[in-house]
Order: structure tokens, then C-alpha cells, then sequence
């Protein structure tokens, strides 16, 4: 296992993103392209020469995979005795999307991605054998990219598979060794269905499965019956393989939307009615949205929260670890948190002292306050900061949000009460007004 902060190569490590049986996915930052990157490693202690091998065709199969919906490699070599495949870095993955609630359209436009990627693959005789929520990668502009070819073989008369997949969405002759393009149209069938009602289907595979009634409720029978193409148990009924399955999606999606659209009308007329807390979120939004950077949201209540804060002013959950992405080209190895690359310390979390990489001074519009320390060499604070990211002496001042006077009782910095029930810096609870 890798450690956070360790170099290999130009790469600097970052946090492990992803484990699986044969290998890690780990962010890390190309120090010097200055971009951040995804790095599969495999597992030091499985690199026998067939594994050795399997990586390599994952290489190859990859780079002959030209596409905007799968997701390329950069990079793959040995570095440090490591063998190290770098691929770009998304922003989270189709299964972190689905934990929240996704329009038609949205579901529509994934399912196209999804079918495009694959179609491309199958044109190409390659089947992915492990397609599911997680190996789709979602990029800026809602791009979909399809990932982790480790087990994908290429189409021959025999493929010898021994069962290789994800339980809950490998077909049932794939289970069995005998995967084929078909295998590969009922994992996105499975994945198409968990999109629209909300359940994964389990084996043993029987229609109408759990959910159906929410699907019902709100899909076309015309797109239900392409889902239910896709998912049959016996391969030779299904789409031969994800080119027809595409071409019939793009056939019913008009009549899916605009039955989408009806449905969403209210028969009475009235406007869409949103509960207190959407309200009062949105309410926020628009008044300090913009001053206090909350353009993230909190992986237990979905509410608005910025990358400093350190709980959650709407649960109260912790955020002591970062987990999203960050506009600052690096990340503290023990907090997460954005740095510029010419900051010798972590100013959220008195985290570990770095060597900058670089020797130039940037400017930045968010430096908007200065260090007490009067030796300090630049004096340069950004609001909300805990320590001076270049002599690490703590904050004494107690930043305010702008537009309020409201305090928290305990640490003194800016609350708002009349929307948080928690101070997001120290996460005392807060007396509503």
C-alpha cells in the first residue's frame, strides 16, 4: 500500500480511491504537468508474470479503445519497482451519483454514454466483463467514461472467463465461464433498471422483479420493454449486443421524455411544491452561496457545504477528511484539502510540512488577510483558514461570514443561524433563533 504524500516518479500520492482484489486506485498529482491523475497499482505481492501479463493486455486493449465514453490511459510503465497504469481523474463514480436522485433525461443521457462506450468496445471485439455503476467515471460536463478493462477478453469462439465479474451484475452464463457481447447487454440492463426504479435486481432473475412498480409508474412501457430485452435470462433473446441495444433506447427516449414531461405537470396546474428544507437551502444558496464557497454537498444530508468547513452545518457530520474534488492543484495528504504548490504547510489541518514545487509566488483574488506573525515570509491568508500556510503559527483571528454578525458560542467564527443547526469549523451545536 501506498503511502499519502510518497513520490513515485512525477506523481505525488494522494489518498486511495478505490481497492480492489488485484490492485488500488490511488489520486495523485503530476508535479509536472500540474494536474491530478488516478494511478492503478497492483498489489507488489500478486505480480507474478501471468498478473504481469494481464495488466499489459489491460494496456493494450485500452489503447486501441479510442473513445469518448471510455475512459484513456496516459501513461503506464514501472516506476520505482512499481508497475504504475496512470489514467485521468473523474470526479466520482456512477454508483456515488446514484446515491442521489436523478432525473429522466439525466438517466437517459447516462444510459446513452453507457451504450455508446460499450458499443464502441464490442465494434471493436472487445467484451468489458465487468460492467456496473462503479466503472462508469463521471467527468466536468456530466461526461460518463467506462473503466477497468482488467478482466475484458477479447472475442474469440471460446473465452474462457471462470466466472470473472461483479456478483449482482454478471450474467448468468458469465457466471458460469461463458460470457459473449450478450453477457455484457445484461449488466447494463441491470445497471439501466437499478437507474429507473431504484433496486437491483437478484438472483434468481425473474420478471416483473423488485421496484417494477416505481418503474411502472414512471418509464414508457415502450423503455421498459428494452430493459426487459436486455436483462432476459436466456442470452439468445437479448440484444446480440450493445449496438442494437443503443439504437432502441435512441428509438423510444422521445416518447420516454415527453411521457416524463406529462407526468411531472400537475393536473391541477399548480406549481411544484418544494419542502421547507429544499427552500431553505436554496434560500442560502443565494445569499452566501457565492461568499462562502459551498459548491459541494454533504455526503449524509445533501446539503450545501464548502471545502473548509469541518462538519456540516446542516447534520452536524464530521469532515475532518476531504472526499471531493478541490480547485487548488494539490491536496494535503492527511486532511485532503486543496494547497497551492508554493505552500510549505497545510493551512486547514496543521497537517505534515511539504517542499514547495516551485519557487514562483502566486497570486491569488482569495487572499484577503494576513498573518500576525510579523517574520512570516508572505503573511498571505484566505478566509477561513486555521494556519498560515507558509509559517504554520495558528489563526488567532475569528473569521466572520460577510452579510452577518452571528457567532458561534464556543469558537467564536462566523455562524449563520437562521440556516445552520451546527457551527461548520468547531461543530458545536447552535440554539436556533
Amino acid at each position: 500500500m501506498l503511502r499519502r504524500g510518497q513520490r513515485l516518479g512525477k506523481y505525488r500520492v494522494g489518498r486511495r480511491i478505490a481497492q480492489g482484489p488485484f490492485a488500488d486506485v490511488y489520486q495523485a498529482l503530476d508535479t509536472i504537468e500540474g494536474l491530478r491523475v488516478a494511478l492503478k497499482v497492483p498489489h507488489a505481492q500478486l505480480l507474478s508474470k501471468e498478473v504481469m501479463e494481464d495488466f499489459r493486455s489491460e494496456v493494450r486493449l485500452v489503447a486501441r479503445l479510442d473513445h469518448p465514453n471510455i475512459l484513456p490511459v496516459k501513461d503506464a510503465s514501472i516506476i520505482d519497482s512499481h508497475f504504475v497504469i496512470v489514467f485521468p481523474l473523474g470526479e466520482r463514480t456512477l454508483a456515488d451519483r446514484m446515491q442521489r436522485r436523478m432525473s429522466l433525461r439525466t438517466v437517459l443521457d447516462y444510459a446513452d454514454q453507457m451504450l455508446d462506450g460499450v458499443a464502441h468496445a464490442h465494434a471493436n471485439r472487445v467484451i468489458h466483463c465487468d460492467i456496473k455503476p462503479e466503472n462508469f467515471i463521471l467527468f466536468p460536463g456530466n461526461r460518463l467514461r467506462l473503466a477497468d478493462f482488467g478482466i475484458a477478453k477479447l472475442a474469440r469462439r471460446t473465452v474462457q472467463a471462470s466466472g470473472s465479474g461483479t456478483v449482482g451484475y454478471v450474467a448468468p452464463e458469465q457466471a458460469m465461464g461463458k460470457p459473449s457481447f450478450r453477457s455484457d447487454v445484461f449488466s447494463l440492463g441491470l445497471v439501466l433498471y437499478r437507474m429507473l426504479s431504484g433496486r437491483l435486481p437478484e438472483w434468481p432473475y425473474t420478471w416483473p422483479p423488485p421496484g417494477f412498480d416505481r418503474l411502472r409508474r414512471r418509464v414508457h412501457p415502450d423503455l421498459i420493454a428494452v430493459v426487459r430485452k436486455a436483462m432476459e435470462v436466456d442470452p439468445r433473446k437479448r440484444f446480440q449486443d450493445a449496438e442494437p441495444m443503443r439504437a432502441a433506447v435512441r428509438r423510444v427516449r422521445p416518447r420516454a421524455l415527453r411521457r416524463g414531461a406529462n407526468r411531472a405537470v400537475p393536473a391541477t396546474g399548480t406549481t411544484k411544491r418544494y419542502d421547507w428544507q429544499t427552500v431553505r437551502r436554496k434560500q442560502f444558496q443565494q445569499d452566501y452561496g457565492k461568499a462562502l464557497q459551498t459548491r459541494l454537498s454533504c455526503h449524509r444530508c445533501g446539503g450545501p457545504v464548502a471545502e473548509s468547513m469541518m462538519v456540516c452545518p446542516w447534520c452536524g457530520a464530521k469532515r475532518a477528511v476531504h472526499r471531493d474534488e478541490t480547485p487548488f492543484p494539490s491536496q494535503c495528504p492527511r486532511c485532503g484539502r486543496g494547497m497551492k504548490l508554493d505552500w510549505s504547510y497545510c493551512p486547514w489541518c496543521y497537517g505534515p510540512g511539504f517542499e514547495p514545487t516551485t519557487t514562483r509566488r502566486y497570486t491569488d483574488a482569495r487572499y484577503t488577510a494576513r498573518c500576525s506573525n510579523s517574520g512570516c515570509s508572505r503573511r498571505l491568508l484566505m478566509p477561513f483558514m486555521r494556519y498560515c500556510p507558509w509559517c504554520r503559527r495558528k489563526v488567532r483571528r475569528a473569521w466572520k461570514v460577510p452579510g452577518t454578525s452571528d457567532t458561534c458560542p464556543a469558537c467564536g467564527w462566523g455562524v449563520l443561524k437562521s440556516f445552520w443547526d451546527h457551527c461548520p469549523w468547531c461543530g458545536k451545536h447552535l440554539p436556533s433563533r
